[in-house]
């Protein structure tokens, strides 16, 4: 079995995200490419999820780190649920069935160009993967920037109250100082207890 990082990423992403290189290459420079895992995610929550759970079929599971951003993060935070997975969160989606259903309609990944409509049926998927309650807060890993222009912050804080939480002021929702926190996140899948 193996140690795993496995990056999630958010809607209209993909592997190619400047976060998920961004980490690929960290962990590439300590030689521990091998560690890194990021599934393309399909735009059906349901077989996002799926796909999820293939990522850490080998991977010891005190041994997963997750790093989920954005809708990645509501993911991240589903998969983390079933079994002793620690996790890091970049401004995640709270609720995000709520949130998109204003973006009903067509869709295009930034990163594959792949179109696709985003229905009703989608926002009910999302749904199922709520998770009411966390069960260990201790392992989870916050990260908001005040300055998300998509998300309320507040949201989240409110939300993983009892995670450890990193409030960043200013910033985006791309997290653009993501690199300078890798450190954070390869320190916090040291040292959070998984039980």
């Amino acid at each position: 079995m193996a140690r795993c990082f496995v990056y999630v990423h958010g809607l209209n992403s993909s592997p190619a995200s400047a976060k998920a290189r961004v980490l690929r290459e960290k962990l590439e420079s300590l030689g521990r490419g091998a560690e890194f895992r990021c599934p393309a995610l399909s735009h059906w929550p349901l077989d996002a999820a799926a796909a999820l759970e293939r990522a850490v079929e080998d991977c010891a599971p005190g041994e997963v780190m997750l790093i989920g951003s954005s809708l990645g993060g509501y993911y991240a935070t589903w998969l983390a649920e079933r079994g002793p997975y620690r996790v890091a969160l970049i401004n995640p989606a709270v609720r995000p069935y709520e949130l998109f259903a204003q973006f009903l309609g067509r869709q295009k990944n930034l990163y594959t160009g792949e179109e696709y409509d985003l229905t009703e049926r989608h926002l009910q998927e999302l749904q199922a993967l709520e998770v009411e309650r966390l069960t260990h807060p201790e392992r989870y890993l916050l990260m908001v920037t005040t300055g998300d222009e998509v998300l309320d912050y507040r949201r989240a804080v409110e939300r993983y109250r009892g995670a450890f939480q990193i409030v960043a002021p200013g910033g985006d929702h791309g997290f653009s100082g993501f690199a300078d926190y890798l450190g954070v996140i390869l320190d916090f899948a040291q040292t959070a207890k998984t039980k």
